[in-house]
C-alpha cells in the first residue's frame, strides 16, 4: 500500500531531479510534510504524490488519516508545530551541535546536510539554509571567510560566529617519500594528486595557494580527480593512489597509514541570518556554543583550537 512506503530526502531530489538543499527548503516552508526516524527525515510517498500534483497545479483533497496510523506520525511538520533549521557542512563538530541543539532548543528540528562552504554560502543566499559552516580562505587578505560572506550575502543581516580552528595541509604517504613540506612542492613535476569537489573549503584553499605560488592547475597531475570529503582523499594518499592532497589533520588520524604536514590554521566559522524568526534560537545557539558541556566534549577530539569558539567575529 502506497500509505505503508515512505522516502527519504535524498531519494525526493534524486526522483524530483533537484539537490537535497532543496526538498529540504520544501519541507521548511511547509510544502512536503515530513517526519524524523532516527536521524533520517522521511517523506510518505502520499504526501510526496499530493504535492507532485499541486506542483501540476491540480487540487488534491487533503487525506485524513485514522487515528491510529496518525499516532505512529507525531512529528510530521504540521503536526507539531516544529521548524526545520538547515544546518550545512561536513565536520564531526557539527553533528555534536545538532545533538545539544535538539536537546537545549524547543521548537526546532535540525537537518543535517553534507555540503561544501561555497556552496552552503549560496545555499543561504538562496534561502535553503540556515546555518551554514565554511572555511574558506581569502589568499589576498589571508583572511577567512569573512570577504567571501560579504560579496555573497549582500543586502542580508547576518551573523558570523567561530566554531573552531583546526590544521589544513596536505596528506602524504607514510614516511613522506616524496619530502613534501610546503604548497610550493606541489609544482614538481609527475606529483600525483587527488582533489576536492568544486565549491568545498579545501579545493578553494589549494587554488588559492596554487595561484598564490604561481602554480597552473594544468601542472598537477590529477587536478580533476575528486572526493567528495576529507576522508576519501586521504584515503587515496595511504591507498598509493595518489602522492598528495589537501585537507584537514583529524581526517589523516582517522583514515591512517597516510601522514599529515600541517600549513595552515583555517578558522571554522558558523553563518547565520539575522532574522525576527531566527533571532530566538540564535541566542539559544550562542549559549550552547560558550558552555562549559559543549566545549568540554569538543576538547576530546584532538585537532580543534577552542579558543575563539563561540565569538562573534562579524555582524550586519
Amino acid at each position: 500500500m502506497s500509505s505503508d512506503i515512505s522516502y527519504t530526502t535524498e531519494e525526493i531530489a534524486k526522483m524530483l531531479k533537484i539537490s537535497k538543499l532543496t526538498v529540504y527548503d520544501l519541507i521548511k516552508k511547509g510544502e512536503l510534510p515530513s517526519y524524523r526516524v532516527g536521524k533520517q527525515m522521511r517523506v510518505d510517498a502520499t504526501d510526496f504524490e499530493a504535492y507532485k500534483q499541486r506542483a501540476k497545479g491540480i487540487k488534491t483533497v487533503p487525506q485524513i488519516l485514522p487515528a491510529a496510523e496518525h499516532a505512529q506520525h507525531p512529528s510530521t511538520t504540521v503536526g507539531n508545530g516544529m521548524r526545520p533549521i538547515v544546518i550545512t557542512g561536513q565536520d564531526i563538530s557539527l553533528d555534536i551541535l545538532v545533538k545539544y541543539m535538539e536537546k537545549k532548543i524547543s521548537g526546532i528540528r535540525p537537518l543535517r546536510e553534507y555540503v561544501g562552504s561555497l556552496d552552503s554560502l549560496i545555499s543561504m543566499y538562496r534561502g535553503e539554509a540556515d546555518i551554514v559552516s565554511t572555511h574558506l580562505l581569502d589568499g589576498d587578505t589571508g583572511e577567512y571567510n569573512i570577504p567571501y560572506i560579504r560579496k555573497l550575502l549582500v543586502g542580508s543581516s547576518y551573523m558570523v560566529v567561530n566554531l573552531l580552528s583546526r590544521n589544513a595541509g596536505l596528506y602524504v604517504q607514510k614516511g613522506n617519500p616524496l619530502g613534501l613540506q610546503s604548497w610550493s612542492d606541489l609544482s614538481r613535476p609527475g606529483l600525483r594528486l587527488m582533489n576536492r569537489e568544486k565549491g568545498s573549503g579545501a579545493r578553494v584553499l589549494l587554488d588559492e595557494q596554487l595561484r598564490l605560488h604561481g602554480i597552473k592547475q594544468q601542472q598537477l597531475n590529477g587536478y580533476e580527480l575528486e572526493q567528495t570529503n576529507h576522508i576519501g582523499v586521504a584515503a587515496k594518499v595511504a591507498s598509493g593512489e595518489a602522492d598528495a592532497g589537501v585537507g584537514i589533520e583529524k581526517a589523516a588520524a582517522i583514515v591512517g597509514q597516510v601522514d599529515f604536514i600541517p600549513l595552515i590554521e583555517e578558522r571554522y566559522d558558523l553563518v547565520m541570518l539575522k532574522t525576527a524568526d531566527n533571532m530566538p534560537w540564535i541566542q539559544s545557539l550562542l549559549d550552547i556554543l560558550r558552555s562549559e558541556e559543549f566545549r568540554k566534549e569538543l576538547k576530546a577530539i584532538a585537532g580543534y583550537d577552542l579558543s575563539r569558539t563561540g565569538g562573534i567575529l562579524f555582524e550586519t
